[in-house]
């Protein structure tokens, strides 16, 4: 068994608040494992702890066998942590292919030259290119970011994401602020990602049939606790994990 991402003890105290409190947990290489868990539980927490926006007031992040607590979000995304946010994260100024091909230059080690011309990186571009059609972009690679709608926004966080080579993709509830009709393919999307399982990916999703739909397992926090980790229909039947919150999967939500 691959341990990609282990947590240890990890707590997070913001003076008297226990945001998290000694979380434990273990991703499998190559798992679409979901956090679920009602508003408040400690979702967006631990993903802060897990990127490096946070850092532990005790515990651990082991990633890759590595001891990441203290290092820098940089060296944790130069590593294999990629992470997407609630709000997205692109540069609305540059074309939509130029914000993957920044993505893909910077893992490549490629600093831009202004007395060379990017093309010069033909192969850099083909990927670039490449990388939109997996998230069914590439007819809009030579628009403004900035003119997307928020959906094809998403997508080219995923793409740029994807670009950086990635082992870990954090999905902060990546349909946020998504209408119902730009739910599917956002979904179709991730969906791919999964069945390649080429990447691990944990996310956190508020959307029960999304997350039912798409997940190996669950991990459900409650009041900064683990309460449950296991398979979809086992965390589904389980009564303690009904009883602390999910009366509302039977709408169809979380929290």
């Amino acid at each position: 068994m691959d341990i990609v991402l282990e947590t240890k003890d990890l707590t997070m105290a913001f003076g008297g608040h226990v945001a998290l409190d000694s979380v434990n947990l273990k991703i499998e290489k190559g798992t679409f494992k979901s956090i679920i868990g009602p508003n408040g539980a400690g979702k967006t927490t631990l993903f802060n702890l897990i990127s490096g926006q946070l850092k532990p007031t005790r515990g651990q992040v082991i990633f890759m066998e590595t001891d990441v607590t203290h290092l820098s979000p940089h060296t944790r995304t130069k590593m294999g942590i990629g992470r997407s946010f609630q709000n997205t994260n692109v540069f609305p100024n540059l074309t939509v292919l130029e914000n993957v091909r920044l993505a893909v230059q910077s893992q490549a080690g490629i600093l831009y030259n202004f007395v060379s011309h990017y093309k010069k990186f033909r192969a850099v571009e083909e990927k670039a290119y490449k990388l939109l059609e997996d998230v069914t972009l590439a007819r809009k690679a030579e628009e403004d970011a900035g003119s997307l709608n928020h959906g094809e926004q998403r997508k080219l966080e995923i793409a740029m994401l994807l670009a950086l080579e990635t082992e870990l993709l954090l999905l902060d509830e990546p349909t946020a602020g998504m209408s119902l009709e730009e739910v599917p393919t956002l979904l179709e999307v991730i969906r791919e990602i999964k069945e390649k399982r080429n990447r691990t990916v944990l996310l956190i999703e508020h959307k029960m049939d999304m997350v039912l739909d798409l997940s190996d397992n669950l991990a459900v926090l409650h009041n900064g606790k683990l309460l449950a980790e296991g398979l979809p229909e086992e965390i589904m039947n389980n009564e303690q994990v009904q009883s602390a919150y999910l009366g509302g999967l039977d709408n169809g939500a979380a929290s």
